[in-house]
């Protein structure tokens, strides 16, 4: 029997009344026809042996609770009972996973399920610790989800609804909305197209930071968004999810007679794609905007009554004046509750990590407490790295909800913190006046990492912290629906190494890689590079059992790309000691292996698996399209944001990925001039200059921008031998390599 857990400490009982205010309340027979048709997609007739119902009273105006039990009779294996359709599609999981074996994830799912079905000896109740399990980060909208179908939102939120997420962000169509409440405004057209950012951009565009670049958005792409949202809000809250709607922030556009002030420049944008008008929370056209837009977005979609606004992200205020910043919040709040009278403001608190110099006490209290306690959530979106709500009292008595944030723009590369994640959410309970509400996961991007994922999902479920060792060995056994003793090795090596970094970890993939080539490029590793190439090893000695497992042969090319990560990382610098020490034949024969072999082998293992090709990423961008001009377009905007990231490298290489097509005519050839550079330049014995490279090579990165090349969306090649292949060719000096310890 769980525990059973009282109100949240810390909180007001009228914010308490407020949630259940703003619970998403389908009816529970809809909910329960949401989740039954949720199994059937995923059993297929076997969904028939299992009973699930919904009955709110289960949750006794507590967290989300569910119940299993194997009734009498042999029709139905196990009955299955949510408070919530959320709360019976995550006892649904429980079961799948821990009495049959099952597993489900981006990269795949693992379904052989026993037959019969297995029945339980005793009946198994359990509670959500918190109110809520949130998903998803503004970011991770264009990273991730920016030219995803129905089919593909359906498979997400089948995904969120197993995991038990019960709060999540709807963002599709809002700048549909907004065009409206422009014109409504006495804009014109062209202004507005001057505005919008092309669609793999509209994250920053949403947040104030970017205006025009890679638009205009074309009409058909609000068609299609809106089409989209209301089958997601309609999905959402049939499962009992919570839905939360975008909200009026700060800047936005350019109105005429209006108090506005032009901010500076963001990143390494200038004024032609940045620097919006903010206008001032204290003209009436600002409560004007904000409850038109929202009284719009609410007569659309509905309301569950949270709105998700972000002041200042990445943005100096105007003013570092407490009287100041609890105006702007107190402005931002209006508008909500000005179209809502029971509006509930979620917010990231990523603004007081990113800026703590401007973010001090007084200020960070002045922004929050401009909002009545208890109406609005703050996501401690870097927790398990750097949590705000140590520093702020727990966000000076506001709610929050603890998060892992874990990946910065969909990177590739394996990465994890999970000593962090086991403790940290329950540390975070046990704060003195802890105003803790939930969990979350808030990545940039997603599909990658499934371990880490499936680990936190279970945490917002857990009383107290895992044993990561024996729960990552039957992660494996799931995960590729047989024990396997090498495989099980495998995951606890990778556990101890490359998910197990301790301390401030940011996981940007900094591998020279995927970096434009320099003589002082990082190759500082935080795990023993020996540990992955072992684990490769082991996966490969397994391929023999399990090599039929579509989530193992996913793993066995994301091992082996990581192993190959690290090579990349030895030869660069064989490549720089040899520059800097003269040795042209070093120089030759490590550049040589580096461009001629390494790099086009990892192209070719790449691509034989269809998640890691760039044809995919961009034919998804195409089917987007109308028309051949904006399947240009879109594609042209998913080719610039896995590699300049803006007209110039504004942002130059952030979202990286390691995909079969971008390996090989992105970053080899890049590699390939940089080794050119150094070998003429010690031929000429004339000095290497980083900036004349810089510019020969950003005509190399911006030539693959626009090549018109078609890349395959199909996979090719059979991905063990390939594996097979470059083990054989580069394990055994690796693993002397790397003896030494950490690189």
């Amino acid at each position: 029997m769980a525990e059973r857990r009282g109100p949240e400490p810390g909180l007001a009982l009228p914010f308490l009344l407020l949630l259940a205010a703003t619970a998403a309340r389908a009816g529970d027979a809809r909910q329960e026809q949401a989740v039954r048709a949720l199994a059937r997609r995923l059993l297929g007739p076997r969904a028939a042996a299992v009973s699930l119902s919904v009955d709110p009273a289960l949750a006794a105006g507590g967290p989300d609770t569910y119940r299993l039990w194997s009734p009498p009779g042999p029709a139905v294996a196990v009955a299955v009972t949510g408070s919530s359709g959320v709360a019976a599609a995550a006892g649904l999981y429980r079961y799948l996973r821990d009495f049959c074996g099952c597993h489900l994830s981006w990269s795949g799912a693992q379904l052989r399920l026993p037959d019969p079905l297995p029945r339980l000896r005793a009946e198994i109740r359990a509670a959500a610790p918190g109110r809520y399990r949130y998903y998803q980060n503004v970011c991770a909208q264009s990273y991730s989800f920016a030219w995803w179908d129905w089919a593909r939102w359906e498979r997400e939120i089948d995904w969120m609804a197993l995991s038990g997420i019960n709060l999540a962000p709807a963002f599709a169509g809002q700048e549909a909305v907004w065009q409206r409440v422009y014109r409504n405004l006495g804009l014109n057209q062209s202004e507005i197209d001057k505005y919008f950012t092309g669609p793999a951009f509209l994250a920053w565009n949403r947040m104030g930071n970017l205006r025009r670049w890679a638009g205009p958005l074309p009409p058909a792409w609000h068609f299609k968004q809106l089409y989209l949202q209301y089958r997601i809000v309609e999905r959402m809250r049939s499962l009992g999810m919570t839905t939360v709607l975008p909200a009026f922030s700060l800047p936005r556009g350019v109105f005429p007679r209006v108090n506005a002030t032009r901010l500076g420049h963001w990143s390494h944008f200038d004024c032609t794609y940045s620097c919006i008008y903010l206008l001032d929370p204290e003209d009436p056209m600002f409560q004007v905007i904000g409850t038109l837009f929202l009284k719009e977005l609410i007569k659309e979609f509905g309301t569950d009554h949270v709105y998700s606004a972000d002041t200042f992200n990445e943005m100096t205020p105007l003013s570092s004046d407490p009287a100041y910043l609890s105006r702007v919040s107190s402005a931002v709040f209006k508008s909500m509750t000005g179209a809502d009278p029971k509006a509930l403001w979620l917010m990231q608190g990523w603004l007081f990590q990113h800026q703590p110099d401007f973010w001090q006490p007084a200020q960070v209290r002045a922004l929050l407490h401009g909002v009545p306690l208890g109406r609005m959530i703050v996501l401690d979106l870097f927790a398990e790295s750097k949590p705000v709500y140590q520093w702020t009292e727990s966000f000076y008595g506001q709610p929050f909800i603890w998060c892992m944030l874990h990946n910065f723009g969909g990177n590739h590369g394996l990465f994890g913190t999970v000593e962090a994640i086991n403790h940290g959410p329950f540390a975070a309970r046990r704060f003195p006046n802890s105003t803790m509400v939930g969990t979350g996961l808030v990545p940039e991007g997603i599909e990658q990492n499934d371990m880490v994922y499936e680990l936190m999902n279970e945490l917002g479920w857990r009383q107290e912290p895992l044993d990561l060792p024996s729960w990552v060995s039957r992660y494996a056994e799931r995960r590729y629906g047989a024990p396997n003793a090498a495989a099980a090795s495998a995951w606890r090596l990778l556990l101890r190494s490359v998910y197990n970094c301790t301390g401030v970890c940011v996981n940007h993939n900094r591998s020279p890689l995927v970096h434009r080539p320099s003589l002082h490029m990082d190759t500082e590793l935080w795990y023993n590079t020996s540990d992955v190439y072992e684990a490769w090893r082991l996966l490969l000695s397994a391929g023999a059992e399990l090599g039929s497992s579509p989530t193992f042969l996913y793993d066995l090319v994301d091992v082996t790309r990581q192993a190959a990560q690290q090579l990349v990382g030895d030869y660069y610098l064989s490549i720089r000691q040899a520059f800097q020490s003269h040795a042209l034949p070093e120089l030759l024969t490590a550049g040589g292996v580096l461009v001629y072999d390494l790099l086009p082998e990892l192209d070719s293992l790449l691509s034989s698996h269809s998640l890691f090709l760039l044809g995919r990423w961009l034919e998804n961008a195409r089917a987007m399209a109308t028309s051949d001009q904006e399947a240009e377009q879109y594609e042209l905007n998913a080719r610039n944001q896995v590699t300049l990231w803006g007209p110039s490298g504004n942002i130059l290489d952030y979202a990286n990925k390691q995909l079969g097509g971008l390996v090989l005519d992105y970053y080899t050839v890049r590699w390939s001039l940089f080794v050119s550079a150094l070998v003429e330049s010690l031929n000429s014995g004339r000095p290497f200059h980083q900036d004349q490279f810089n510019q020969a090579v950003f005509q190399v990165e911006r030539g693959f921008i626009y090549n018109k090349k078609r890349y395959p969306a199909v996979p090719a090649g059979d991905t063990m031998e390939i594996s097979r292949k470059l083990f054989l060719k580069y394990y055994p000096s690796a693993l002397r390599h790397s003896m030494a310890g950490p690189a």
